[in-house]
């Protein structure tokens, strides 16, 4: 039986679950929850969505995601292949982990947002020692959420969801935990599956626009990094390693390029290669100051460009 096609919008919010096969945990330790966090990090940064909300329980994890103009599947098989293949590796085994594909669901007005965020939230009030104080599991965003816990991993954006609960961060944050405790997880099942409010939320949400192209990023890279465009095409070059690196980051977010437009664009590098020269491209923009806003300073300047003309 052929599977339904998934449905996706480049707006939108989705609740998005992963589980493992029957018969083995998605996580048996803290490092696998820890290596899952940095791909969701990874992912994150590379595709520019944001991330408003996580749980990662031993059998399962739960994610509430702002597309941002990106195709959230590129995103969730980018994650969930990297950790399929860590813990493949680090547990001698073969085969698959995800019992399927990840289950999404489009978010479509405030009153599920907010049910949704309150539901990842109350999935540790199922492990016995975390019934009461389920802020304090460390591998949920509620700790962030209500200012108990540093966001050690730089991944949650909270503030657009806690804007519904308060007029302020602190009375937010006070209503928030209190419904969370207040809450049983049956009700909160029951509301996730009556959607009656159809209010417009993305109010204050700037959506990527992902329709750039190769000559956009070759131009932008060149001129930022003081090269000519015809150094994209040289091989072997330590030097141009960096320029490279950041060109493929910039086509694979911003213009929802596959490996093999980036290929053709580059000059027929390998699909390993892109690999690679992606996480050098994400680990140059999070640790060289220069590169830090490297995304923003592109879109910027296309904003400059068509205004010019």
């Amino acid at each position: 039986m052929a599977r339904m096609a998934r449905l996706k919008a480049a707006d939108a919010i989705y609740h998005i679950m992963c589980k493992s096969i029957s018969e083995v945990d998605l996580y048996r330790d803290s490092e696998d929850k820890e290596k899952y966090l940095y791909l969701v990090k990874k992912y994150k940064k590379l595709y520019n969505v944001k991330i408003y909300g996580y749980c990662l329980m031993d059998n399962h994890v739960h994610l509430l995601v702002d597309s941002n103009g990106s195709d959230i599947s590129k995103v969730m098989h980018g994650v969930n292949f990297s950790y399929a293949a860590y813990f493949n590796k680090k547990y001698k085994r073969d085969g698959h982990l995800f019992k399927d594909r990840f289950k999404s669901k489009i978010v479509d007005n405030d009153s599920y947002l907010k049910t949704v965020s309150l539901y990842i939230h109350n999935n540790p009030t199922d492990i016995g020692k975390f019934k009461d104080c389920p802020e304090t599991y460390a591998f949920s965003s509620l700790g962030i959420y209500i200012g108990k816990r540093r966001d050690y991993f730089n991944i949650i954006d909270y503030r657009f969801v806690m804007g519904f609960f308060g007029n302020n961060l602190d009375t937010a944050r006070k209503n928030y935990i209190s419904l969370i405790l207040g809450c049983t997880d049956e009700k909160l099942k029951e509301e996730l599956e009556f959607k009656d409010e159809k209010t417009e939320y993305r109010r204050g949400r700037k959506i990527i626009e992902r329709n750039f192209t190769s000559e956009d990023v070759l131009k932008f890279i060149a001129s930022k990094m003081n090269i000519s465009e015809f150094h994209f095409h040289t091989r072997y070059s330590r030097k141009l390693v960096g320029a490279k690196a950041l060109t493929v980051v910039l086509m694979r977010s911003l213009c929802n390029f596959k490996f093999s437009d980036i290929s053709n664009a580059l000059g027929n590098i390998t699909q390993s290669r892109i690999s690679q020269l992606t996480s050098i491209g994400i680990e140059l923009i999070e640790t060289e100051k220069q590169h830090e806003n490297i995304m923003e300073d592109f879109i910027n300047s296309m904003l400059i460009k068509n205004v010019i003309i």
